[in-house]
């Protein structure tokens, strides 16, 4: 069936509702506002104001009272309109739900879900644009998910809400109108694997989210210059799949690591240095990275596009790798 990233989260949502009683939405204007980025736009009608509950803008005090419920055997999804807004509730996220299971001696599982948009390349201004899945990827306790395809984001809710500890759900901006074709019985996904959603034994590009389709459209045009690639989708960073990567670059003996966050402490240093540390003989070329520039994401159109990862930086890092570029 034909359908968008949009309304796969919403039919993700729709179905976890439907199986499972205790599963509910709550976040700013996901009720009669049908969410900032109408993912929930039609759920208030259908499950009712319950179910469906529109919180005060307080980030902190939502994500606080979902961590609360499922302490009481609920199984939330706490909608935090973007990844920025989410700073005003850090201290719940990595000091009450990243901990209470360790610090209650394993007595206490905190099964909450947190989805939030993330991402720049929408002109939204510095404050709207961070990047920051990364910084929480940082963090023990905490499941991290970035679905870039139709079927991980019709996909990875219900398995995320399986897992008894919490789970965030990092969802790019740039996706939400993207459509394409997905499998009428799709359902839930696997989430402790990375995708090689391309194939090639010339070099390894790995990228996550919303940099994903630009790193397709840039393996394609190498793909014409000779130089085949392998794609990888990490679809989780917390717990990477080393083991992925590290099969791929036994292939092709070079790697180019694309991240729409900072260079800077990034997780593509992270996936860089693990690189290193696990796979140093395989390599035949320095690990490439493709991040975002070190400064506020710019509101101009011109200087926002020039900040972020492009398929022409992505082309001239991969042709740096394989030596046909200096």
């Amino acid at each position: 069936m034909k359908t968008t990233y949009r309304e796969a989260m919403r039919a993700a949502l729709r179905d976890a509702m439907q199986r499972d009683e205790r599963v509910f939405l709550m976040g700013e204007d996901v009720g009669s506002y049908g969410g900032s980025f109408a993912v929930s736009l039609g759920l208030l009608e259908e499950f009712g104001p319950e179910r469906i509950r529109d919180t005060p803008l307080s980030e902190s005090g939502f994500v606080g009272a979902g961590i609360g419920a499922a302490l009481g055997g609920m199984r939330p999804v706490v909608e935090i309109m973007t990844v920025n807004f989410s700073l005003l509730a850090l201290d719940q996220i990595i000091n009450n739900a990243a901990t209470l299971l360790h610090m209650s001696g394993g007595q206490f599982n905190v099964p909450i879900v947190i989805r939030m948009t993330t991402g720049a390349g929408r002109q939204l201004g510095a404050q709207h644009s961070h990047s920051l899945e990364g910084w929480y990827a940082h963090i023990p306790g905490l499941r991290i998910l970035a679905p870039a395809t139709l079927a991980d984001a019709r996909g990875m809710l219900w398995t995320a809400l399986q897992d008894p500890d919490p789970v965030l759900i990092f969802e790019h901006g740039s996706l939400y109108n993207v459509a394409g074709e997905l499998d009428d019985d799709a359902g839930a996904v696997d989430i402790d694997k990375a995708a090689v959603v391309r194939h090639g034994g010339g070099l390894t590009l790995i990228t996550y989210g919303g940099t994903l389709p630009l790193v397709l459209e840039a393996a394609a045009l190498l793909a014409a210059e000779g130089i085949e690639a392998d794609v990888i989708d990490l679809r989780t960073l917390r717990p990477l799949d080393g083991q992925t990567i590290m099969h791929s670059i036994a292939r092709t003996h070079r790697a180019v690591v694309v991240d729409e966050g900072w260079r800077s402490g990034s997780i593509s240093a992270e996936i860089a240095a693990r690189i290193c540390e696990q796979a140093f003989f395989d390599l035949d070329a320095p690990v490439e990275r493709v991040c975002s520039l070190e400064v506020p994401v710019p509101y101009a159109k011109h200087l926002e596009q020039a900040a972020l990862p492009s398929v022409e930086r992505v082309m001239t890092a991969a042709r740096r790798a394989v030596g046909t570029h200096g």
